[in-house]
Order: structure tokens, then C-alpha cells, then sequence
């Protein structure tokens, strides 16, 4: 089954960092991605641009209305994300609780419904 593994952080935490963290914590998830390549999990995953480049789209009066920015205020916001095939959900959540991002901010996993 398929899992999306959701990154949250703080994107001001993330600029605050000195080039010798931010190197060390891009190790971490380089580390994270080849370990789901060698297990057979890994689909895709992609790093996002920052939140600040967002636009929010919504259909009002029947016609699309863009704006900037998320949609929501809120203190983390989502950096990127890993799109992986799981045997089951504790297998997901195993490797959820190892991705980096974890260990600074919030993991969100959610099965992926395949038609």
C-alpha cells in the first residue's frame, strides 16, 4: 500500500540555521532517502519551495479566485514529502518515525486511496 509521508516545520527555524546545520540536517535526509531506496519503499519525494511562493486557489461565484500564500496560518508548514509503498501500516509508520523531519517538527502519514 501506499503512504505519503508529510514533512511540517518551521520554515523560520530552517533560515535560521548556520550552513554547517542546515549541512548537517540535509545529511540526515539524504541518509533517510537512501534508505528507503535500499529497502525496496521509496517512489518519489521532493523538497517544496517556500511557503512564501504558495498560492491558494478557490472557486468563488464560480470562477477561480488565486491568492498568496497558504490557505492557513499556522506555525509549521509543509516543506516536502516522500511517496512510499509500505507492506502495511506499522511498516509506514515505522519509517515515518525515522524521517528526519521528525526530530524537529510534525511526520504526517496518510495511506494513499489507489483506484
Amino acid at each position: 500500500m501506499k503512504y505519503a509521508i508529510l514533512i511540517y516545520g518551521a520554515e523560520a527555524d530552517w533560515a535560521s540555521q548556520t550552513p554547517e546545520e542546515m549541512g548537517k540536517a540535509m545529511e540526515a535526509y539524504f541518509a533517510y532517502s537512501d534508505a528507503l531506496a535500499k529497502a525496496g519503499k521509496a517512489i518519489t519525494g521532493q523538497e517544496l519551495a517556500p511557503v512564501a511562493t504558495a498560492k491558494t486557489v478557490r472557486i468563488l461565484g464560480g470562477a477561480p479566485v488565486v491568492a498568496d500564500g497558504p490557505f492557513a496560518e499556522t506555525k509549521e508548514q509543509l516543506g516536502g514529502f516522500y511517496l512510499i509503498e509500505a507492506e502495511n501500516e506499522a511498516d509506514a509508520l515505522e519509517w515515518a518515525a525515522r524521517c528526519p523531519g521528525a526530530q524537529h517538527g510534525t511526520i504526517e502519514l496518510r495511506p494513499c486511496i489507489e483506484h
